[in-house]
């Protein structure tokens, strides 16, 4: 065979199998994190085009993170990081512990997440509990932890806040209500090897067994909340 019939069949084998890999990869492999905040503020819009969000939402995610593998082996949940919903004139927001505590916009929250999925609840009697007066309690509390730096050991002190933490006391000393159950360091299958190796990164070979702990699952699991927005 010629020399350029070869290269023509080869041509003609592999050229649908290129196309077809790019594809692919557009239809199924990863956004970009252009692509990611495009369809993160296409779902805000949606979201405040039907007045699905109300202010005192919780919201959950799985972070992409580099601690998200372990916090999803040791609760036995996907979601991992969580945080808290308010609506400033058009815009929502969501308040959460990361590195500050702080207020991040609801379209940079979801894009941050694990392809954009991302799930609301609320309390099952929110439009009782969720009086104007409490919401502004609720925001003065968080103030009270705004710019605090991010809990890498997860101790329950608020000289440092983790996410799920962060929120399980706005709402405690706001509403007296405990959103989830709280548990100790070692309630966890602490025994992934992810988990482990996270754990002695953080602790060393002082590992806190009897620290006090509010995970996002146990948030995301509690009786109390109603699921409203799933995405």
């Amino acid at each position: 065979m010629k020399l350029r019939s070869k290269i023509l069949l080869a041509l003609w084998v592999l050229l649908p199998l290129v196309a077809a890999g790019y594809f692919l990869e557009k239809r199924y492999g990863k956004p970009s994190p252009d692509e990611y905040e495009e369809v993160a503020a296409d779902r805000v819009k949606e979201l405040s085009a039907s007045n699905e969000l109300q202010n005192g939402d919780l919201i959950f995610h799985t972070s992409r993170s580099a601690q998200s593998q372990a916090i999803q082996l040791a609760t036995k949940s996907k979601y991992s990081h969580c945080g808290i919903v308010y609506k400033n004139g058009n815009d929502y927001f969501v308040f959460e512990a990361v590195q500050p505590v702080s207020t991040t916009p609801l379209a940079k929250w979801i894009a941050r997440g694990e392809g954009g999925h991302f799930v609301v609840k609320r309390l099952k009697n929110a439009d009782q509990v969720l009086s104007k007066s409490a919401l502004a309690k609720m925001k003065e509390e968080g103030q009270k932890l705004a710019g605090k730096d991010y809990d890498l050991t997860f101790e329950w002190s608020d000289e440092k806040i983790y996410c799920s933490e962060l929120i399980w006391k706005v709402y405690q000393r706001a509403t007296g209500l405990e959103i989830g159950k709280l548990e100790k360091l070692r309630d966890f299958d602490l025994s992934a090897k992810p988990v482990q190796a996270k754990m002695r990164e953080r602790y060393g070979r002082q590992i806190p067994y009897e620290e006090k702990v509010i995970s996002p699952a146990s948030m995301f699991s509690s009786d109390l909340l109603v699921t409203v927005v799933e995405k």
